[in-house]
């Protein structure tokens, strides 16, 4: 009997314990390894997973967005999930909210598991009031990996303090469609620039306790008539060879925590619902660890765009299985009722837990998830991180044209000035900058005049016209002003702000995608007219892509182009015009000469110009293939002058024979032959001389941007690994071919200075 009432107590004391353990966030079953800080991650993992419920496991699957302070209990009732995000809060606020609900989760939470906080992170963390740095696309211009490191430094030191610990970028789209809105969101055309660039972008911001988030993945920013969310086109070997290229080296140089899903389909399979691309390639080829996140709604259009299931469920189901792990837009809450009934195996629920609690974890944020709201007034805008947002703005501008070199200005000439155009008087950031349209922090380039300029030059003043309509009633007070003035500036080019949500007139970033690549309204009337003048014409072009430009490059006297460079753009374009700052940038987006001149990428097939036995088709183009046109780009990838000249005085490989194991070293000696100092940006390109398959005509496979100073020489070194040299063969096999390859290096796509030839051995 005394043992029959021993095992009756300790049945009575097991299930009060269960109670307790699964109703109290204080108490719990077994040893908490979970807690503990010095367990392996793996293990911690699996003992927090054995003790969540169906519903925990699925609320770690989704994206709760946060609120205000005095929301937090209403918004999340005592649940933690997997992620949040604030887009509508001063960097102060959302610091103090995050600190909050980060209190709220470990100490209200049944088990008191932290939550991801993410945020927009592509030209500065996208809370109101934090420093607006340049868009991506004027980062890839500036062909400086380091300086674009040191800018997502600056930016993950206002992150950290703000709390935020997932950043969702940056892009690794490849500009290769410019009619695509997200043109400006990309680094530019070439997959070897992007992964440079992508690398840089992401070790600045995970020197924090910060994972990037890579996207959008794969192969999304070449969309069918260049509409956003489209079907992109395309085959296995331009798939990997092009478009995964950068995912790869960034996943395996950075390896970062998360990333995000596309929207789009290839080749006709919906990408975010394909374990084919999600697991096979994501993690069994390139060896993704983290756990990839849902680009807004793209779970749900798998039904609703993409017709690939019927019902929502049927969505979540095929997204989770594809390897999916947290949905954002709300389709991963019919999980639990396919679970109950037997459609959906939950160890596929379990599997994407694991791969959040293994992020959470491996960032600590079980220890420690809070920001340092008392840091904010003095991390977040300070002077020393909008110093750096100028730095980038000014190594981004490129300068295409320099007639007699009319720039610099020369001051003592010009008594008074014109300042002209639809994008002269108007801060534009770009897309995925701030939420509100507050731009008294950005400086317009009327104002990085007046700045510069003083009260010693007369500044004559007028818009001419909008950016995108075809109002020509204004064009003749612009004209006045110019026949005012002895010079006249005129800024023409696209307009988008933040999210690409509004103003309703954008003519770029996302959602606002074109059918032309013409100057949109009546810009080139406008600049027309300003020629009429007689006075001299500098056209400054802002915008978030290239556009067909051929009246502009032959009819300015300079042509100066700025991609969205932040908040110091406008003092940016005002020094280099007046040549108190030297143009450094090139182009990393090749210009088209029309919309139907386009792509105009230049690492195209050698079988995509001109074919060679071909007569040309008109005796007014007598170099071209096309009737009216050219086919090859108004300027080309890599380009862009200086107010100095440099000199390529001698160019040494080391060996010439190479095996697949070796490593292509190039020194060269560059003269800076001119009066100013600047930065010149070597480039070394490689052509496949025979090969099995198609290659591209040149391939951009190092670069190096170096500061010399006037009359001074520089030794530059660039290496390339054999194995860059790679190809994918008729059997998708990648490999190192035997053969010639033609080394190109010089100062741009189409300018190079010295062919040197290598053989790869067997």
């Amino acid at each position: 009997m005394r043992m029959k009432a021993c095992a009756i107590m300790l049945r009575l004391f097991f299930c009060s314990w269960l109670i307790l353990s699964f109703c109290s966030p204080q108490v719990s079953f077994g040893q908490q390894i979970y807690k503990d800080r010095k367990a392996p991650v793996a293990a911690r993992v699996e003992d927090l997973l054995k003790r969540m419920t169906l519903e925990e496991k699925i609320d770690q699957l989704q994206n709760k967005a946060s609120g205000k302070t005095d929301e937090i209990d209403k918004i999340f009732n005592g649940k933690s999930y997997g992620c949040t995000h604030e887009m509508n809060m001063s960097a102060m606020d959302c610091a103090q909210m995050y600190h909050q609900l980060q209190t709220y989760m470990l100490t209200k939470s049944r088990l008191g598991i932290p939550i991801l906080t993410a945020a927009e992170g592509i030209e500065g963390i996208l809370q109101n009031n934090c420093t607006l740095f340049p868009q991506a696309l004027a980062q890839g211009s500036t062909f400086n990996p380091s300086l674009i490191k040191k800018m997502t430094e600056a930016a993950g030191s206002e992150a950290e303090v703000i709390g935020i610990h997932q950043i969702l970028s940056p892009v690794l789209d490849l500009a290769r469609e410019l009619r695509w809105g997200r043109v400006e969101e990309t680094y530019g055309e070439d997959p070897y620039l992007a992964a440079e660039m992508g690398i840089a972008f992401i070790n600045g911001y995970q020197k924090y306790r910060i994972t990037a988030t890579p996207k959008h993945f794969v192969a999304h920013g070449s969309p069918s008539g260049g509409l956003n969310c489209a079907n992109v086109s395309g085959g296995e070997r331009e798939l990997r060879s092009v478009y995964m290229y950068p995912f790869r080296r960034v996943i395996a140089e950075t390896m970062p925590l998360s990333l995000m899903s596309c929207y789009s389909s290839y080749d006709g399979i919906a990408v975010a619902g394909s374990p084919y691309y999600m697991t096979d390639i994501l993690r069994g080829e390139l060896g993704f660890k983290g756990y990839v996140y849902s680009d807004w709604g793209s779970v749900d259009r798998l039904q609703t765009f993409h017709h690939a299931v019927a019902t929502q469920e049927d969505a979540a189901k095929m997204s989770l299985t594809a390897g999916v792990d947290l949905d954002v837009d709300g389709a991963y809450t019919t999980l639990q009722r396919m679970v109950e009934s037997g459609k959906l195996d939950v160890k596929y629920i379990d599997q994407a837990v694991r791969r959040i609690l293994t992020v959470k974890f491996s960032l600590g944020l079980f220890e420690n998830p809070y920001g340092v709201p008392e840091k904010v007034k003095k991390i977040v805008r300070s002077n020393a991180n909008i110093a750096v947002a100028k730095e980038v703005a000014d190594e981004s501008a490129i300068l295409v044209k320099n007639s007699n070199n009319i720039l610099p200005l020369n001051m003592d000439r010009y008594k008074s000035v014109a300042v002209i155009g639809p994008n002269s008087d108007q801060a534009i950031f770009g897309d995925y900058s701030w939420t509100e349209r507050d731009t008294k922090e950005g400086t317009s380039l009327l104002q990085g005049l007046k700045e510069v300029l003083g009260k010693k030059v007369v500044i004559n003043t007028a818009a001419g016209c909008d950016w995108w309509s075809h109002d020509k009633s204004h064009i003749q007070e612009a004209v006045k002003a110019a026949a005012a003035s002895d010079i006249a500036i005129v800024a023409i080019g696209t307009r988008s702000t933040f999210l690409g949500r509004s103003p309703r007139y954008s003519t770029a970033g996302e959602g606002f995608d074109l059918s032309s690549l013409e100057l949109p309204g009546e810009q080139e009337e406008l600049l027309k007219a300003i020629k009429k003048t007689g006075k001299p014409m500098i056209v400054v072009f802002i915008s978030g892509k290239p556009l067909a430009m051929p009246w502009v490059k032959d009819n300015a006297d300079a042509v100066l182009v700025q991609w969205y460079a932040g908040e110091k753009q406008g003092r940016t374009l005002a020094d280099i015009l007046t040549g108190a700052v030297n143009p450094s940038g090139r182009l990393n987006v090749s210009f088209p000469r029309s919309t139907g001149n386009s792509p105009s990428f230049y690492n195209h097939y050698l079988t995509d110009r001109n074919e060679p036995f071909d007569q040309p088709g008109s005796p007014e183009e007598p170099k071209g293939h096309y009737i009216f046109d050219r086919p090859d780009p108004l300027w080309s990838f890599g380009f862009g002058l200086s107010y100095t000249t440099f000199k390529y005085n001698s160019c040494i490989v080391q060996d010439s024979l190479m095996a697949p194991t070796d490593t292509i070293k190039v020194t060269l000696e560059v003269e800076n032959a001119g009066l100013r100092d600047d930065r010149e940006v070597v480039q070394l390109y490689v052509v496949d001389k025979v090969s099995s398959v198609a290659t591209p005509i040149k391939q951009l496979k190092a670069f190096k941007k170096v500061f010399i100073k006037a009359g001074q020489r520089e030794k530059v070194i660039l290496k390339v690994p054999v194995t860059e040299l790679g190809l994918y063969n008729e059997k998708m096999k990648y490999v190192v071919e035997p053969g010639e390859f033609d080394l190109q290096i010089g100062s741009a796509s189409d300018q190079i200075y010295y062919h040197k030839t290598i053989t790869v051995s067997r």
